[in-house]
């Protein structure tokens, strides 16, 4: 149960007594109601991801509820892509960062060629 001595943020966002055996207690914050835990409510619903977190070892538990939160608040910003649209970015980012490198390496070759040249 969460520390406010009431409600965890999935209980208070879904109006009901947070019991000592609440599934959502440990990973969504009595703060987070409004903003997490609607948007997981809205995006997966409560009751699946409820049952992917029972199904799931108890270690990796945080990190599923982590990884959905982020997915539900990517989802609202981006219905169409969600969290794939930052991988995306990321990708081409990372591609313009390898082609300026790639250039600045191949600068680099042809004016220390031309320099070693010359000193033959």
């Amino acid at each position: 149960m969460a520390g406010h001595g009431s409600s965890c943020g999935a209980c208070k966002f879904l109006r009901r007594k947070c019991n000592s055996d609440c599934v959502f207690s440990p990973y969504f914050s009595y703060e987070q109601a409004s903003s997490h835990f609607a948007a997981v409510h809205k995006i997966f619903g409560a009751s699946n991801v409820s049952k992917h977190l029972l199904h799931l070892p108890l270690h990796q538990r945080s990190a599923a509820a982590i990884t959905i939160s982020y997915e539900a608040l990517s989802r609202m910003c981006d219905p169409v892509y969600g969290c794939v649209a930052h991988v995306f970015a990321l990708q081409q980012q990372s591609q313009i960062t390898l082609e300026i490198l790639y250039e600045k390496l191949i600068s680099d070759v042809c004016f220390f060629g031309l320099r070693n040249q010359m000193y033959i």
